[in-house]
């Protein structure tokens, strides 16, 4: 039996959180950086941290808007995130002995 490879980006425990979060939302819908911040309970630098090595694997999309004067960020995970994260959800199963 080979050992499936996890993904490195997906596998620290905060970008799984933020990968697994948005995954719930459907494909091309996105939410607003504050909320969630708050639905994971993470500082903002620690999000942002973690937002920038997920948007430099080309897992998420950052779009920065404004809603009238107000500066908003935007997030949501890219097909190639989806992808990523059912790769990493196969691998974790087969590692754990589950079906794939």
């Amino acid at each position: 039996m080979t050992v499936p490879d996890l993904d490195p980006v997906i596998h620290a425990q905060a970008r799984l959180r933020v990968v697994a979060t948005l995954n719930a939302l459907c494909e091309g819908d996105q939410i607003a950086f504050p909320g969630l911040k708050d639905l994971l309970g993470m500082t903002a630098g620690n999000l942002s941290v973690h937002l920038t090595k997920l948007e430099d694997a080309g897992y998420v999309e950052i779009t920065k808007t404004h809603k009238g004067r107000t500066p908003v960020t935007y997030v949501a995970l890219t097909r190639r995130g989806r992808l990523a994260f059912e790769e990493y959800t196969v691998a974790i199963r087969a590692l754990l002995g589950g079906d794939t």
